[in-house]
């Protein structure tokens, strides 16, 4: 097979990637590793900022996200047995966050590539990418047990931090950056109306706790855990109890109950590769860099990665213009570092490190204390919430 550019992974970076691409009259073929039910069912992220709303709507891929998503004009952040609202569109001059899960998001664009017939390959196996310091890149892979092999010019790798892109770039290539975090994340999906209309972040002595929603009827909670910790010792009694202790406040306000669907623990961690490209293979998404999902940022970077890729490979087909890929790194690594701050000061905030001393706890105490009576730390919180906006690319 020949085409312009060869995409590894299609989640939400390489299918808008692909997207993008065709938009602009720039073929590509996508391979993934996953069936198409699983990718279309994988829960994940869930908060879009306005500008990857803005980006899907005026793409073509946003009708449902306009029809379905739940727009949020502010936050709840919950301590010391109250709660207090940050009001995101006031304080960000008029931005807001969208509710859309990115299960659905991978739903809209691959209905959109399936209707133009384009090439996406799922459940391939033995995947390969060769040949990308030269002017002949390749992709190999099994797809129904025959050999397959894809000539490019471009290699995209969008297929997630532990894919095979970013480990077949030689050592000593790439820089990187990284911290883990000494708690995880136990999520649950559950099968019950959100209680209200708004996210709410709370820090408690007990840990962290994050109430969040999925749509009208399903409701999507996280609780702080140890980094090993065994779903096997969290029941849905236990699980609710938990989450009903973080969350008390004077307020009186609980989530609503209802059957888990599924649960899982997540460990944290920041990550950053520098830089995002290797001869004609470039990174993005998870396979570039991972932020800890306090933030809400994971997905949005993805976005903001294919935006100025998928601009970098229309100028040079445009233009044979080689000096916008130089700029790819520069350009991404900008805004992935903005985030990975406000992730990890998001982080350090609201969570408890157990077995620090009594001082780090007040020290949080007194930092929550200030953005929520400080007008210019909300706004500093509220703009970094809902996404800065997207950095300005030539024409």
């Amino acid at each position: 097979m020949r085409t312009q550019v060869a995409i590894v992974g299609a989640g939400p970076a390489g299918l808008l990637l692909a997207h993008l691409l065709a938009r602009g009259g720039i073929e590509s073929a996508v391979v993934e590793i996953r069936s198409r039910e699983y990718v279309e069912h994988r829960i994940r992220a869930g908060v879009l900022e306005q500008g990857t709303v803005d980006l899907l709507v005026e793409s073509g891929v946003g009708e449902r996200l306009r029809r379905e998503g739940l727009v949020h004009h502010g936050i709840e952040l919950r301590f010391g047995g109250a709660g207090h609202r940050i009001d995101l569109t006031a304080l960000s001059g008029g931005r807001s966050i969208t509710v859309y899960g990115q299960q659905e998001v991978v739903k809209d664009l691959i209905a959109a590539r399936v209707a133009t017939g384009a090439p996406i390959h799922f459940d391939a196996t033995d995947v390969r990418v060769e040949a990308f310091d030269t002017a002949a890149p390749r992709v190999l892979f099994r797809e129904g047990g025959e050999e397959r092999r894809i000539d490019c010019d471009f290699i995209a790798g969008c297929d997630g931090f532990h894919g095979i892109c970013r480990a077949a770039i030689p050592q000593g290539a790439l820089a990187f950056h990284e911290r883990a975090y000494p708690f995880a994340w136990l999520g649950i999906l559950a099968a019950a109306a959100p209680s209200r209309q708004e996210l709410a972040y709370a820090s408690h002595d007990r840990g962290f706790a994050l109430f969040s929603m999925r749509s009208p009827e399903l409701t999507r909670l996280y609780l702080q855990v140890a980094p090993d910790e065994s779903l096997a010792g969290w029941s849905d009694t236990r699980i609710w109890s938990e989450l009903h202790a973080r969350f008390e406040g004077s307020d009186r306000w609980q989530p609503a109950e209802g059957p888990i669907l599924e649960k899982g623990v997540t460990g944290m961690r920041s990550f950053v590769t520098e830089p995002m490209r290797h001869g004609r293979l470039f990174l993005a998404g998870d396979a570039a860099h991972i932020v800890p999902p306090t933030g809400a940022k994971g997905l949005n970077l993805a976005v903001a990665d294919v935006r100025v890729l998928a601009w970098a490979l229309a100028r040079f087909y445009r233009k044979r213009d080689l000096r916008a890929f130089d700029a790819y790194s520069e350009t991404c690594l900008k805004r992935v570092w903005r985030a990975e701050h406000f992730s990890w000061w998001m982080t350090a905030m609201l969570h408890r490190f157990h077995g620090e001393e009594s001082f780090h706890r007040k020290l949080q105490l007194a930092q929550l204390e200030y953005v929520v009576s400080s007008p210019s730390a909300a706004a500093a919180l509220a703009e970094n919430y809902v996404g800065l906006p997207f950095a300005a690319l030539p024409g």
